[in-house]
């Protein structure tokens, strides 16, 4: 009879388990990530402080203390106020990460409503579309950026007219004009009570988020559909431009006016920010086209067949349809997309585009030295940026996943 045997019903006795502290999962689970965060750290301290020896004894200055140093020397293109001499290396370096901002932006919004549109062409019925949009991925996707770069800067921009005989872009009114120099606009002048028009654009702007939410929750409900696109676009204008009219139109436009060999007043961008801007655009675009042509794909074509079943337009079924279900194939090599498009921005270094690495990593080092802590500063920079873009685009890709059951 076994150990706890009480009126004929046996009781097994688990046996007792021996304690293995090397092996034992609880241990596992903490000793050794506590083991490799310790040996991380301490391989971390010897790089900083060996670093630090050696600077020390080849009489380097080391530390942050020169972003409050003046900086001598000025750039041709910034967003921000700055002055030569007066202006520090902090500054300078605030210019190159906004600069770098600027224009990753840009591209990304442009690469992605181009990417969207080549990637939908990629599978038109049309020989001829579908051809040309294959031909365009092809061809700017198998050439290296750098090259695509430096032919848009030397090849495109660099051959515009000169400045007194600029290509007017705006059809006469002179407002749009670009030549080798760069793109010349006009730029607003806001008036005192233009916040006014702001302020009314905001709040007809949520008004058309709570009406397409509440014509979604409406066709959700019924199966009807109500047209928003156009009561969208009504609000979206005729209720700011009610008020900026009563206000007396406060803004006004500061345009740009030939004076000697340059034009004077309004906005440009120089043409090194223009081939980058394309180049970035036009590259990154073909990438995208293919993940998003891969991501139509992998939606089963029966979806097609029952949205088309069910009395749905042809350009509708792919807005409402198939493009809600391939975004969780899309989102996450655009995720990695958007971040390359940041960091290829350096690639401007090639053509003097003041970016965070040309005007900070590269003059700014030469003037003032700090190699460390600018190489340092410019690899968090980028590094703060990536993850950024990650962390948010993670976010709503939970959103879009497909949950099975």
């Amino acid at each position: 009879m076994a150990i706890g045997d009480k009126g004929g019903d046996a009781v097994r006795v688990k046996p007792k388990e021996k304690f293995d502290f090397f092996h034992d999962e609880r241990v596992r689970s903490f000793f050794y990530q506590l083991l490799t965060a310790a040996f991380v750290g301490w391989f971390v301290w010897y790089l900083i402080s060996n670093t630090a020896q050696n600077l020390e004894a080849r009489g380097m200055n080391t530390g942050f203390g020169f972003l409050n140093v003046a900086a001598g020397f000025d750039t041709d293109f910034k967003l921000i106020a700055y002055e030569p001499g007066v202006g520090t290396y902090g500054r300078i370096f605030l210019i190159g990460a906004l600069n770098t901002l600027y224009v990753s932006f840009l591209a990304i919004i442009a690469s992605t409503i181009l990417g969207f549109t080549i990637g939908v062409l990629r599978l038109s019925s049309n020989w001829l579309v579908s051809k040309v949009a294959l031909a365009y991925v092809e061809i700017f996707r198998n050439t290296p950026l750098l090259i695509q770069i430096i032919f848009w800067y030397i090849g495109v921009f660099s051959l515009l007219p000169r400045v007194k005989n600029s290509m007017d872009l705006s059809g006469g009114a002179e407002v749009l004009l670009l030549n080798n120099r760069g793109l010349y606009t006009a730029w607003p002048v806001p008036g005192d009570l233009l916040w006014m028009t702001g302020a009314t654009f905001i709040i007809a702007a949520i008004g058309v988020f709570v009406f397409r939410r509440w014509a979604q929750k409406r066709q959700d409900a019924t199966g009807q559909i109500i047209p928003t696109f156009l009561p969208s676009v009504a609000m979206l204008i005729i209720l700011p431009g009610i008020v900026y009219f009563i206000t007396g139109t406060p803004l006004t436009w500061d345009i740009p006016k030939l004076e000697g060999f340059n034009f004077v007043g309004g906005a440009s961008l120089p043409p090194a920010f223009l081939a980058l801007l394309v180049a970035l655009t036009i590259y990154h675009a073909a990438f995208l086209a293919e993940t998003v042509r891969a991501g139509i794909l992998s939606v089963s074509g029966g979806q097609h067949d029952a949205a088309k079943a069910i009395g749905l337009q042809k350009n509708r079924v792919m807005s409402l349809v198939i493009i809600p279900q391939a975004m969780p194939a899309i989102v996450p090599p655009m995720i990695s997309l958007w971040m390359n498009t940041v960091k290829n921005s350096s690639l401007a270094i090639a053509i003097g585009y003041s970016d965070v690495v040309s005007l900070f990593m590269q003059t700014a080092l030469n003037q003032a030295g700090y190699a460390i802590e600018m190489v340092g500063m410019t690899m968090a920079f980028y590094m703060f940026i990536s993850l950024t873009i990650s962390f948010f685009l993670n976010i709503y890709n939970k959103r879009v996943q497909l949950v099975e059951r």
